[in-house]
């Protein structure tokens, strides 16, 4: 896989570009990327909910998405001598309602909770002995609801009529549903999913199917198995209006550094290159929190002639709604030198939403720039702006507009007239921001981001900020890529490089930064396309070996809320919370079980990675009192564990859990590890001696011949002991090494193509966990023989989602879950040094 510098130059300022204030300084070094076919590429990644993708191998084959799958449009394209080529994301085609769904307008239709009589789905079943309801239905934080349903099931009968003179015109169905659902158009079966769910399905269907002037009938039915419930569903016809910017630029080359994504593109007889950038940077907390991302371009000829280049770049009030029937406000402002364009709700509904396949719909949305005779920003109808564009090379607009995305849709454009452009590259940079007024609720206080230091920054600051910090953070970016680059190639090489980058800013952008009201450090994770949880123990634990590499204090961050919960008083069971609510909403667990063993082990074994990578165990010192209760649970509770979750719940409860005893026995160590550090030595060598006991109890009961169970209690049996890294990692020396070897040796015998899985139960695996086993290898050999599964089912996955770490191993299909911070884990092999 070749891997190269690849160049990135700063936008030369000329005239009056910053007439009002400093230019800063050019950007000089170079950052190495790797090509690889990831899943999904980072675009835009600030936390969950500003986090944008492109999930296709062309930047320009579909829209632009947020991590859940819904749109997030963002539209770019260059006009050279008079001819547009489109490099980034797809115009979005509107669609012109024959039957509408609910986020247009609510519809009417029969309903029941109750198993109806046969033949339900047909056009003449009589449906009278139903209840009326509007569409659509669904549990109570679901968009665009009409009619609240709570109970397993639901049967939906849509009466409607379709006009003699209808369009000959291709005519879609759209439909979302949240879980099992079926759909009968006129009693034909045109949908049957299994336990899945998705918004905003299209599906081409057969005209003959309709019957003009007559009654038609869609009949549904959908089985909430867990979770939320939804069902709505609408006709369509597409509206011919798209035919704009249908010319593509032909893409050369994407590729990927650690906090940024690099494409190449030949537009006619011009080159461009590009670079998504998110500063990151962990060891400087208000850069990375500051909501600012760069979109950086590079222009020139390719045939050693003279051309007129424009570059037009696009974004939509769609990065500000949960949904896009939402009321929004686009309007023009200007922050010291830089301009924009902002959009937001009308609504501003901030903090009243929480759940998993939720995007924010308060805070406003801004594409920025520097001011320039040559740029420009403005806010315009959808396809105007882009045909205005195509004709002129430029784009006029509006002061303002108000109006709902769904019907019309506004555009938020910025235009850089390059002029001439030859063999001397022209360049230039473009900010997407956003400002969430309020972050996170915490125990019932409203928490701004930590960039706004408790208030006393604004947007307006932090993208003046931003845009005078351009070429500084552009060489700080480059050279932590390289830094990452270098450290995980030498760790475990470059398949394993690969899955870092890829990993680095997913993990990142699926937490939030605040500050408590004491000033703790507070970095809340969210569990996205798993439940919604905020601040989850494990998916803390797996996250962490991230935050241990680089800035210890984030992983603090994670612990904090933890503590706090425990020290308040307001959890007083005797072993660790396992959440501390629904993201943003963090006011105490909302998770329907618990883990006592799982998160009590979890939050021991981290306080002590802290203090190894620290070299003291101040922190642990702050918070002895909940770690002496969680570390005695452990003792009493944790060698044979009864029935109850582990981290991988996934898999439901079991009882005599061997991996989970094993975390156990590493809790205990630990807490004798911190005692130690802190001049405890009683109480050291108590909790020290008792897991070496443990150890060698474990040994015996686990003992299944060539390797160890699964459960204690049931021989012929095998999962990953992945727990059992942080014995190698922190020197604990609790259990003997041929432990650890013996079981590498069997899993070797046990992987499929894309990788080992979890257990002997099933062939599904947990990609972070797969790291974390390979790196209880002796050798670089042995390491190599789970990663390199486990980066071809990273680039070979049918699944085009950001990275899943569930994933089945023989098919490489996703089982479940993506864009969660547990990648975080594949840099736990940085910690052997």
């Amino acid at each position: 896989m070749k891997k190269r510098p690849y160049f990135v130059f700063v936008l030369l300022l000329v005239g009056v570009v910053f007439a009002q204030c400093t230019q800063s300084p050019m950007a000089t070094k170079v950052p190495t990327t790797t090509e690889l076919r990831a899943p999904a590429y980072p675009l835009i990644t600030i936390d969950p909910y500003t986090s944008a993708w492109s999930m296709t191998d062309n930047l320009y084959d579909e829209p632009v998405k947020h991590w859940t799958g819904e749109q997030h449009p963002l539209i770019g394209a260059v006009r050279v001598d008079g001819q547009v080529y489109r490099f980034l994301g797809e115009v979005d085609v509107p669609w012109t309602p024959i039957v509408p769904m609910a986020n247009f307008d609510f519809w009417n239709a029969q309903y029941t909770e109750n198993e109806p009589a046969k033949g339900w789905e047909k056009g003449d079943f009589n449906d009278g002995s139903w209840k009326t309801g509007k569409g659509a239905f669904g549990t109570p934080e679901m968009p665009s609801l009409g009619t609240v349903w709570t109970s397993k099931d639901i049967w939906v009968r849509r009466e409607f009529s379709i006009p003699d003179n209808l369009s000959e015109e291709d005519i879609y169905l759209i439909y979302s549903h949240d879980d099992i659902f079926e759909l009968y158009l006129n009693g034909t079966q045109l949908v049957k999913t299994a336990y899945e769910w998705h918004n905003n399905v299209v599906l081409k269907i057969d005209a003959s199917w309709l019957k003009p002037g007559e009654k038609n009938v869609i009949a549904t039915h959908c089985h909430n198995r867990t979770g939320g419930g939804y069902v709505d569903f609408g006709l369509y016809q597409q509206s011919p209006e798209g035919d704009v910017f249908t010319q593509t630029a032909k893409q050369t080359k994407v590729s990927l550094s650690a906090t940024q994504t690099h494409y190449e593109f030949t537009c006619g007889p011009v080159d461009l290159k590009l670079q998504f950038v998110s500063p990151l940077l962990p060891d400087d907390l208000d850069l990375l929190s500051r909501p600012v991302n760069y979109i950086n371009y590079q222009v020139v000829s390719n045939d050693g002639a003279e051309h007129e280049v424009q570059v037009y770049i696009e974004a939509t009030p769609e990065w500000a709604v949960n949904v896009p029937a939402q009321e929004v406000e686009v309007t023009q402002g200007q922050a010291g030198a830089v301009n924009f364009v902002k959009a937001g709700t009308t609504e501003q509904p901030v903090l009243e939403k929480k759940g998993d396949n939720i995007r924010i719909d308060w805070g406003y949305v801004y594409l920025a720039a520097n001011q320039s005779e040559n740029t420009s920003l403005s806010i315009n109808e959808y396809f105007s702006s882009k045909q205005e564009f195509e004709q002129a090379g430029k784009v006029t607009g509006v002061e303002s507009m108000t109006t709902r995305p769904v019907k019309e849709m506004p555009a938020m454009a910025f235009v850089d007239n390059l002029g001439t452009v030859s063999s001397k590259e022209a360049s230039g940079y473009v900010m997407l921001a956003y400002d969430d007024l309020e972050s996170i609720q915490y125990f019932g206080d409203n928490l701004k981001g930590w960039w706004t230091k408790e208030g006393t920054v604004t947007i307006n600051d932090a993208l003046q900020a931003a845009s005078a910090d351009y070429g500084q953070v552009m060489n700080r970016s480059a050279e932590f890529d390289n830094q990452l680059w270098d450290e995980t190639v030498q760790a475990g090489g470059e398949n394993y490089a690969d899955l870092c980058v890829l990993a680095f800013r997913q993990s990142i952008a699926a937490h939030k930064l605040v500050k408590d009201t004491q000033g703790n450090i507070l970095f809340l994770s969210k569990e996205n396309f798993s439940n919604g949880s905020i601040g989850t123990v494990d998916v803390t634990y797996p996250s962490a070996p991230l935050y241990l590499k680089y800035n210890p204090d984030l992983l603090k961050g994670m612990l904090n809320p933890i503590f706090y919960y425990t020290e308040s008083g307001q959890w007083t069971k005797p072993f660790a919370a396992h959440d501390v609510g629904t993201y943003p909403l963090a006011n105490g667990q909302t998770y329907g079980g618990d883990m006592p063993v799982e998160e009590s082990g979890n939050m021991v074994i981290l306080t002590a990675a802290i203090a190894e990578m620290e070299g003291n165990a101040d922190y642990a010192a702050e918070h002895w009192e909940a770690l002496t209760t969680w570390a005695n649970y452990l003792l009493e509770n944790g060698l044979d564990p009864d029935n109850q979750l582990c981290t991988d719940d996934f898999a439901g409860h079991f009882a005599h859990n061997v991996n989970l005893s094993v975390k156990a026995i590493m809790g205990i160590a630990s807490y004798g590890r911190l005692a130690k550090m802190l001049g405890k030595d009683e109480v050291a060598e108590k909790y020290t001696s008792e897991a070496k006991r443990m150890a060698q109890e474990w040994m015996k009961m686990a003992d299944d011949g060539d390797h160890y169970r699964l459960t204690f209690d049931k021989p012929g049996t095998w999962s990953q002991k992945y727990n059992l890294v942080w014995d190698k990692l922190m020197k604990l020396d609790i259990f003997p090494a041929e432990v650890a070897q013996t079981e590498i040796a069997y899993y070797l015998t046990k992987q499929n193509k894309y990788g080992l899985p979890l257990d002997n139960r099933r062939t599904y695996t947990k990609s972070d966990w797969i790291v974390w086993t390979a790196t209880l290898a002796d050798d670089q050999e042995t390491f190599q023989k789970f990663i390199d599964p486990l980066h071809a089912f990273v680039t070979e996955t049918p699944d085009r989602v950001p990275m899943s770490d569930w994933y089945e191993t023989p098919s490489a299909e996703q089982v479940g879950f993506q864009a969660r911070s547990v990648v975080g884990g594949y840099f736990i092999k940085l910690l052997e040094k």
